[in-house]
């Protein structure tokens, strides 16, 4: 029998290949540069080929660039959108190896984007799921999981395929038709770049958005805090924070008085347990590596992905902490023993065979927790190396023996004033030596028995304020979208990063900006349904049901469709009050200083073929205009150039370093722009600004540089797989 194995990366396939051949496994070319694999097995050709994550994309079938848009379809990536042309290759490759075989395989990660990947694949091949085509599920990609994978393959998960592909529908549907609605609604000659929102972006701006009003509102009140010290301990009141300036007052002068004539009231000595952190499910880990490695929270995912292909870890996007003794744990613990890092603590508990895990209480049908495969690493990058560590240490600390703990609490009356001292010593460390990540602050107390009088050395009383609400941070983000059940695994930490590169939100504790908060605000008072999370919520219910086979793909799509239908409505007729409120706010936001000619607001504006440039917001009073950098961000500094006086900026582009400038073409400061020096920098750090006045642009150099640049961008789309996040994602 002919087989097609299709995998989801060309790593995994490689691995895929490797584990069922019995030899070597024959690598062959493909269409243009794409290679697949030939595996003989028994009496079976195998052909091992992988996609670069998704090889369909939605599009509409309708020719309009307006709203509504409901009639779509699948079709070809590369058919779709132009930096999708690279998977091309790939799905010719698939299409020239899936005609030759009786039976296709979906080896794409066990997950709704897997399997809808995978089925798509088929699906297109073949023209139909039949019962030809099969899955193979697992949760590592070492060879013996891929074996015992392919040893008992099952049905495609149809059901599954049928809610991913229900999502991908309505994240596309709710997403083009809300963000056109929201860019023509502020479009008119201020600026075409594209406003979006979508069915859990809306939402999540909208818990963003709620605390930075709760900080913004928040009235700071005035407490105070009385502490003794003695015998070199800080002792609080046991009122704690008072917020009655008399009764603290009354407090203070209380202790004050009888300092000298402290009595030690009672004291407590009790041995605590303290157990082990469940393994990792993926929105822990990311919170974890947050706290303890700093890492944000997408390129926590991408770490362990690139771990999980090569085979250190199991697949990353699970919501389980449950570690099933039929993955075999005795030996993973003993291969991990092997590793000099971790050889003692695997041995201890060898030694003491302490096979059964501290487990959470989450769980998820498709995969276990997150554990190391216990395969040597090597060749890793620092980050890899560190998040390796931290997944390691946390399953390894699941076996281990609980910390024990001596905690403390003496109280001391000073008069009629009541002071405690709460301490803490570790006895045992147990799982606390060994993730080393956690740590349990010891304070030691003075030793005092029950009746003895005692002194205190100082007494102080804090006059503070009460503080506004935390931002969130990215992690914390993610955390609160998984309890209010928005978004998925796969998709929470790319919107997050939407809302970044809109503008809608900045800095590394999340604060909604000026814009963000009036996209928000206006939305929330004219068409509520788009960020209130009650809306997606339901979708989301649903579509965990077509996942259970309790309800169809089409039922849940058209539900989708006329919700999305209502909000369209709402938004229509609040069309004018969303313009007027979102252009105001959108005008200020854009102001980057003043204009040196009539001291009007500065605003980049964008002409009718997208260039972006600087004009004064008094046109046509006044015609000033300035060129800008193309394909940047713009920020203002605040500060203006002392020698042509206008606005100094701040010019961002991805992957190169930010730079300051000032907007006059012919200031003094360009002067040496021109020069070797200068051009050098500028080919070394792609710093070219104001494309259109600076001729060195046109020199060679500066060609070679621009076409090298562009040649290595492609290579890190090429690299990065645009297509292996789901819609809503992008």
């Amino acid at each position: 029998m002919n087989i097609l194995i299709i995998a989801e990366k060309p790593s995994v396939a490689n691995r895929i290949a490797e584990a069922l051949s019995t030899g070597e496994a024959s690598k062959s070319r493909g269409k243009g540069k794409v290679s697949y694999y030939e595996v003989k097995r028994g009496n079976d050709d195998i052909y091992v080929a992988a996609a670069v994550g998704h090889l369909f994309s939605i599009k509409q079938t309708e020719k309009t660039r307006g709203y509504p848009v409901l009639q779509i379809e699948w079709a070809p990536a590369y058919e779709v959108g132009s930096k999708s042309e690279h998977t091309k290759e790939y799905l010719d490759t698939l299409m020239v190896l899936a005609k030759k075989c009786n039976m296709l395989i979906n080896a794409c990660d066990y997950d709704i984007e897997g399997t809808v990947i995978g089925t798509n694949i088929i699906k297109y091949a073949k023209g139909k799921l039949d019962s030809n085509a099969k899955r193979m599920k697992f949760s590592t990609t070492t060879s013996e999981d891929l074996r015992d994978s392919y040893a008992h393959l099952s049905s495609l998960d149809l059901n599954n395929f049928y809610a991913g592909e229900a999502r991908h529908m309505l994240d596309w549907l709710w997403g083009i038709n809300l963000s056109r609605a929201l860019t023509y609604a502020v479009r008119g000659g201020m600026s075409s770049d594209a406003l979006s929102i979508g069915r859990v972006q809306g939402p999540s701006l909208a818990i963003l958005a709620k605390r930075e009003s709760e900080i913004m509102a928040f009235k700071p009140k005035p407490f105070w805090r009385i502490t003794a010290i003695v015998r070199e301990t800080e002792f609080m009141n046991k009122r704690e924070d008072i917020f009655d300036s008399k009764v603290a007052r009354g407090a203070y002068d209380e202790t004050v008085k009888h300092k000298a004539e402290g009595v030690v009231e009672s004291t407590e000595l009790r041995e605590q347990m303290i157990y082990p952190y469940p393994p990792f499910d993926l929105t822990s880990l990311q919170l974890e590596a947050s706290r303890a490695l700093h890492l944000d929270p997408s390129m926590t995912l991408s770490i362990a992905q690139s771990l999980y292909e090569r085979a250190l870890i199991s697949y990353p996007r699970t919501s389980s902490q449950k570690l099933p003794q039929t993955l075999g744990l005795p030996r993973i613990i003993s291969e991990i023993s092997k590793n000099s890092n971790y050889s003692q603590t695997a041995k201890a508990i060898m030694s003491k065979k302490r096979y059964t895990p501290v487990e959470g209480t989450k769980t998820d049908a498709a995969h276990p927790a997150i554990f190391p495969t216990g395969l040597m690493p090597s060749g890793l990058s620092q980050y890899e190396e560190r998040l390796y560590d931290l997944i390691t240490r946390r399953f390894l600390a699941c076996f281990s023996e609980p910390a024990k703990v001596e905690r403390g609490k003496i109280i001391i009356r000073f008069g009629k004033e009541l002071y405690f001292a709460n301490g803490s010593r570790i006895m045992s460390p147990g799982w606390l030596s060994v993730y080393t990540y956690a740590k349990i602050d010891e304070k030691t107390l003075p030793l005092l028995k029950e009746g003895e009088n005692t002194a205190a050395t100082k007494v102080d009383i804090q006059d503070l304020m009460t503080q506004p609400p935390r931002r969130y941070t990215k992690a914390g983000l993610i955390s609160e979208l998984e309890k209010k059940d928005l978004g998925t695994k796969a998709t929470r930490a790319s919107i997050i990063d939407t809302l970044f590169r809109r503008k809608y939100v900045e800095g590394t504790s999340i604060k909604v900006t000026e814009f963000g908060m009036s996209v928000y605000g206006t939305l929330a008072k004219n068409c509520e349904m788009i960020v209130d999370d009650q809306t997606t919520k339901r979708l989301e219910d649903d579509m965990e049901k077509i996942s259970k086979g309790e309800i169809s793909e089409e039922e849940v799509i058209k539900e989708g469709k006329d919700m999305l239908l209502k909000a369209l409505e709402q938004f229509d007729a609040n069309k004018s009050a969303i313009t007027a409120e979102l252009r105001k706010s959108l005008m200020k936001s854009n102001v980057i200083g003043k204009c040196p000619k009539d001291g009007g607001d500065l605003v980049v504006r964008r002409s009718r073929f997208g260039k972006q440039f600087v004009a004064c917001a008094n046109y046509p009073k006044c015609t000033n205009t300035y060129s800008l950098p193309q394909n940047a961000m713009i920020l203002p500094t605040g500060e203006v150039c002392e020698h042509c006086h206008t606005p100094i900026i701040k010019v961002i582009r991805r992957g190169r370093r930010p730079f300051e400038m000032d907007l006059d073409p012919n200031c003094i400061t360009k002067k040496d722009w021109a020069s070797n020096k200068k051009r050098n920098q500028i080919e070394e750090e792609g710093n070219v600004p104001l494309a259109q006045d600076i001729k060195l642009l046109k020199s060679k150099p500066a060609k070679k540089a621009a076409k090298n640049a562009a040649k290595k961008r492609q290579t890190n789309v090429k690299k990065k797989g645009d297509h292996d996040q789901p819609t809503e994602a992008l």
